[in-house]
Order: C-alpha cells, then sequence, then structure tokens
C-alpha cells in the first residue's frame, strides 16, 4: 500500500486526528439541524400550487400516503446551481421516498417548469408554486427595491392527524452544503489555495 511520506507513527496519528474530527462534524452537524429545525417550525396553511400541466394541487395531496413530506425549493430555469441540485435528485429521490414523499417546487410557469424538468429528466413530481405565496410564507423568496429573488433550499412537512400540517425542519442550498455530492468530490481536488502546517 502506498501511503506517501509519512511514518508508521504519524499515519496511526493522522488517522487517530482524521476519527476525532469525524465525530466533532457529524455532532456539529446534527446540532445545526436541531437549530434549523427550531427556526423552521411553523403551521403552515393548504396551498395550491400547479403540476407540470398546470392542474391545481393542494400541498396536502403532494403527501400521498406518506406523513412526512420533503420539498426543494428550486430557484428555477434561470439558475444553473439549481439545476445541478436537481439533475443529481433523479436517483436519491427512490430512497429517500421510501420515508417520505419527495417534491421539488418552482417559481416558474408550468409551462416553462414542464419543458425545463422534462429536458432534464427530471423523473420525479415537481410543481410550479408560480402566482402563489407558498414560496415567499417560506422564507426561499426576497423582494426588494421592486425586485423579486430566490434562494434554493428544502422544507420538511408533518401533516397531523388531523391534517394540519407542519413545517418541521428546513435548510439552504448553497457550495459545500450536504445536498450535493459534486462539492465533496471537487474539494478532494489538490489546489494551489491550500497551505500545509507542518
Amino acid at each position: 500500500m502506498i501511503t506517501g511520506a509519512l511514518s508508521k507513527e504519524e499515519i496511526k496519528t493522522t488517522e487517530e486526528q482524521l476519527t476525532e474530527l469525524d465525530k466533532e462534524i457529524e455532532l456539529l452537524r446534527k446540532k445545526r439541524i436541531e437549530l434549523n429545525s427550531k427556526l423552521a417550525h411553523m403551521e403552515v396553511k393548504d396551498y395550491l400550487m400547479k403540476d407540470r400541466n398546470g392542474n391545481e394541487v393542494k400541498l396536502s395531496e403532494m403527501f400521498g400516503d406518506n406523513k412526512y413530506l420533503i420539498l426543494i425549493h428550486n430557484m428555477g430555469k434561470s439558475c444553473s446551481y439549481c439545476t445541478m441540485w436537481a439533475d443529481g435528485f433523479k436517483d436519491t429521490y427512490k430512497e429517500i421516498e421510501k420515508k417520505a414523499s419527495f417534491v421539488l417546487v418552482s417559481p416558474d410557469s408550468p409551462e416553462i417548469h414542464r419543458k425545463f424538468a422534462e429536458d432534464h429528466g427530471w423523473n420525479y413530481r415537481t410543481y410550479s408554486a408560480a402566482g402563489s405565496e407558498f414560496i415567499y410564507d417560506m422564507g426561499y423568496e426576497l423582494r426588494k427595491d421592486g425586485k423579486v429573488y430566490y434562494w434554493p433550499g428544502v422544507s420538511v412537512f408533518e401533516k397531523k392527524e388531523d391534517g394540519n400540517i407542519e413545517r418541521v425542519a428546513k435548510d439552504y442550498f448553497g457550495p459545500g452544503d450536504f445536498y450535493c455530492n459534486i462539492w465533496h468530490f471537487l474539494d478532494l481536488l489538490p489546489s494551489e489555495n491550500i497551505t500545509v502546517e507542518s
């Protein structure tokens, strides 16, 4: 086995450091989820959105037979990063749906969204929130100086026994996040900006 220029003792020490670091990262990640869940929690009305064919669909209907719904907030056709995330869900959604329903919501009109989703082969359920306050109310739309800006992310909803809907978790997407494995592969590439401390 090729191990580079490290001695056996240095390898052992480095592996121990990595183990401890992995534990710290996992604890911090869980703490971050916990804090984000506190910020996310809210009662949610049964918003009306539209499927790719322009048919009205209630948020409650997106759950199907599941208690939980994982909903991706996509910025629409104009965002190449959002497209990359969405392309990556084409297989992973199948595993997610063993535990919760999975959908994507775009601010684009049903017509624009349908063509874009089909061109990219998005084989999971996707909807348009155009004309709805849903994206704004969930905190993924910013209105400033007469302009509208979107932010990508995810909300997790729970349907209660009485039919009421609550948001129980949320997160934002961005470079280096946990929701797109491409970032982590690119991080493994050597970089001239990386400095090694001795």
